[in-house]
């Protein structure tokens, strides 16, 4: 029985791709419907552009940041609804500050959106504050994430608030640890790193690119001796390209954001969160 492929699966097969229409509708299907799987043959064939953030949505809605004034704690949360009309009304936005500011005053570091449902605000739970802006809205809402750090951390949130990002330092305090580490947070709000050092991406999506690149060699019929070398190469280029600390800053490309994190004395960055209105 053949897999049904829908106009909305090569819609977010597109989005996740930026690969055309058919190639995606052929992708799907090769893959029999597995987004994911399609997402690897589309790198395979050369025809995928660089990995976006899997498991976009049309959801709409705001991303909001509370930071305490000592900059010692910080939370973010996304709230999402289902369109911009709703995402744009006062009542829906002072929701969203509500929450920010519960987490920033009420939750423990580290809080996960699961506990942060069933935490209490003006004698109801989160989520049922939650579920009763929504009916009387007539729209789903939904939050999507939650965070909360501590030690120093830096933030970012874009004038749109569609974006925001919370940067958490061990080993530095005072004003210019914070300064460095808001300057690190608006780095990974453009350029989106999957994890703080290349020891700590995922060895499943390094195993994934290793595919990758095997299948991309052979195809282009690489001599045998030397096609490990270049699949090594090329896992290791995109391991430095999406680590943090590897990467290039965005305010000053001649150094890397580990050179600009060393110029405030025993600071590490610990941690990040980068939340996008649609992105998962």
């Amino acid at each position: 029985m053949s897999t049904t492929i829908t106009t909305k699966d090569i819609a977010e097969l597109r989005a996740r791709t930026g690969a055309g229409m058919m190639d995606c509708k052929k992708a799907l299907e090769e893959a029999e419907g597995n987004m994911d799987l399609a997402g690897e043959i589309l790198r395979k064939k050369g025809i995928a552009k660089a990995e976006k953030r899997a498991g976009r949505d049309a959801a709409q809605g705001l991303v909001v940041i509370e930071v305490a004034p000592d900059g010692a704690t910080a939370a973010m949360i996304e709230l999402n609804t289902e369109t911009d009309f709703v995402a744009r009304n006062e009542t829906f936005q002072a929701l969203a500050q509500r929450l920010a500011t519960h987490a920033l005053s009420a939750s423990p570091v580290g809080v996960t959106r699961e506990a942060f449902l069933a935490e209490t605000m003006d004698g109801k739970t989160i989520e049922e504050t939650i579920k009763e802006a929504s009916g009387k809205t007539g729209e789903a809402m939904t939050l999507k994430r939650v965070a909360k750090f501590g030690g120093t951390v830096g933030e970012y949130r874009h004038h749109n608030s569609q974006v925001g990002v919370l940067v958490e330092l061990s080993g530095a305090s005072g004003d210019a640890a914070r300064a460095m580490a808001r300057e690190v947070a608006l780095h990974v709000a453009s350029s989106d790193p999957i994890a703080v050092t290349i020891d700590d991406i995922p060895a499943e999506l390094l195993d994934r690119e290793r595919r990758i690149a095997e299948e991309q060699v052979a195809a282009e019929g690489k001599p045998e001796a030397i096609r490990a070398k270049i699949v090594d190469g090329k896992v290791r280029k995109f391991a430095t390209e999406r680590a943090l600390v590897e990467q290039p800053f965005v305010k000053d490309e001649g150094q890397t954001i580990a050179q600009l994190v060393a110029t405030v004395p025993g600071a590490t960055v610990v941690r990040f969160a980068r939340f996008k209105v649609g992105e998962s």
